[in-house]
């Protein structure tokens, strides 16, 4: 399943989709300017330098090409017939003050939202952007774990250390890619090697890893908007396996001491289990044996019927939450994808609830008692990060809704083709093939998942999103 983009290309609707989405942001009444407290607050904010010194270890972070807000940045070493992988994660807590403007703010966002038209970040830029952020070539302090895996992937050990660390380089995903595919991978090279094996540690735990291609507005040159779709490179994979195992270690370090917040989510039941075989039969790819999380991991990427499965699998990622806990360590903490107990640790730029949990996680490792304004605030955070999910997922859909409302303008009377890829009830979810575009659509009852149907565009809306197809 390649890259690929499709273009709202008539002026006028451009000019439609811009007030579109501008008119999205108000009605979400998502925050966008910082209050002037809140900006002389960050802009006077400093972290304390860290008496450790790693600056001399090469750093490098992987993210998507021209991000700024750098969470983490990684070093990859061997270590006898294991690893030693140090994991080095934006130290927010140092620059955020506890009960500061700045934090208040960020309880109010929850999280960064990222819009068609702009980023509206959980913290101002000077910091996310800027001082707080793991940037190439500067000194930064960071919270930094360090890991030893042995030959087969496993975690014998692992520490969290407050650090000062300077990233030799900012990758990107498609360069490194490319990169690695060559032979080429420099502060990368050990990444195949090593998220494989931690791929596998995963397949052990009976973990399960979706991987559903990415549907993401962006802004092209011209300005003009489009929707890209492609499915994540295997780099984005084992880097992803680098924040997991971070956020495993997190999660143990809170369970041992009894306090901190977990992300859950329970295990899909026979019902889910069920209906997703029965969906994997229709089209044509039956789910016979083995657990859910191999048979996906064993799906033919390039296979044309990959996405509809790997859609109708999203049914069985459902009711993730946060789990609170103080004094008595929860009796079932085991996020079920991942296989094991989970927390959120490695994103405080971009994610609230992370600076609780690292602010926990290195006062365990430290010896220290867990603050208590940690403590006192740990109830409130469920909420919080539900209510910025919540928005943000709104904002996505709508988003994304907008824009294929826009895409299908120019072939309103027109007839598309298009796959279904779920069906319910009278109705499918199906994908049209030119422009990119997944939505809704009647079907008759001898309709298929898998099947190719043609669709008569009778009607679209892009100040709403809205988009009306018939048989």
């Amino acid at each position: 399943m390649p890259q690929r983009r499709s273009h709202v290309a008539p002026s006028a609707a451009q000019t439609e989709l811009a007030a579109a989405l501008s008119a999205l942001r108000e009605a979400l009444d998502t925050p966008t300017a910082f209050p002037a407290d809140v900006l002389a607050e960050a802009e006077a904010a400093s972290a304390t330098t860290p008496e450790l010194d790693l600056t001399d270890i090469p750093f490098a972070t992987l993210d998507p090409a021209g991000a700024r807000d750098l969470d983490q940045a990684f070093h990859l070493e061997r270590d006898g017939d294991g690893y030693r992988v140090r994991y080095a994660i934006a130290d927010v807590p140092g620059f955020v003050v506890p009960g500061g403007a700045v934090d208040a703010e960020a309880r109010r966002r929850g999280q960064t939202l990222y819009a068609a038209d702009g980023t509206i970040p959980l913290h101002p830029p000077v910091l996310s952007e800027d001082r707080a952020s793991l940037l190439p070539d500067v000194n930064r302090p960071a919270l930094v774990w360090t890991f030893t895996l042995d030959a087969a992937g496993t975690v014998t050990d692992f520490r969290l250390e407050r650090a000062l660390i300077r990233s030799r380089a900012q990758l990107d995903y498609v360069s490194t890619q490319d990169a690695l595919d060559r032979g080429d991978g420099g502060l990368a090279a050990l990444l195949p090697e090593i998220g494989a094996l931690r791929l596998e540690q995963e397949r052990l735990r009976g973990g399960a890893s979706l991987n559903v291609p990415d549907e993401e507005v962006v802004r092209t040159d011209d300005g003009s908007y489009a929707i890209e779709r492609r499915s994540p490179l295997p780099v984005e994979e084992w880097n992803a396996q680098l924040s997991l195992m971070t956020g495993m270690a997190a999660a143990a370090l809170m369970i041992d001491a009894g306090v901190g917040i977990l992300r859950t989510m329970p295990e899909p039941d026979e019902t889910a289990f069920a209906a997703f075989r029965h969906q994997t039969e229709a089209l044509g790819r039956p789910w016979i044996t083995g657990t859910y999380g191999e048979y996906l991991r064993g799906l033919d990427r390039s296979d044309p019927m990959t996405l509809p499965v790997l859609e109708a699998a999203a049914s069985l990622f459902r009711g993730a939450g946060y789990l609170v806990f103080d004094g008595e360590p929860p009796a079932d903490a085991v996020q079920a994808a991942i296989g094991a107990p989970y927390a959120h640790a490695t994103a405080p730029l971009r994610r609230l609830v992370d600076r609780w949990v690292l602010t926990i996680c290195l006062a365990v490792s430290t010896g220290q008692p867990v603050p208590e304004w940690v403590r006192s605030s740990l109830g409130d955070l469920p909420a919080l990060m539900q209510d910025s999910g919540r928005r943000a997922s709104q904002l996505d859909a709508d988003t994304v809704n907008r824009v294929e409302a826009a895409l299908l303008t120019p072939l309103v009377g027109q007839t598309v083709e298009a796959t279904v890829i779920e069906l319910r009830g009278e109705r499918a979810a199906v994908q049209i093939a030119e422009p990119a575009v997944t939505t809704t659509a009647p079907v008759t009852p001898d309709t298929r998942p898998g099947d190719v149907v043609s669709l008569h565009v009778v009607r679209v809306d892009i100040a709403t999103g809205e988009i009306e197809l018939a048989v």
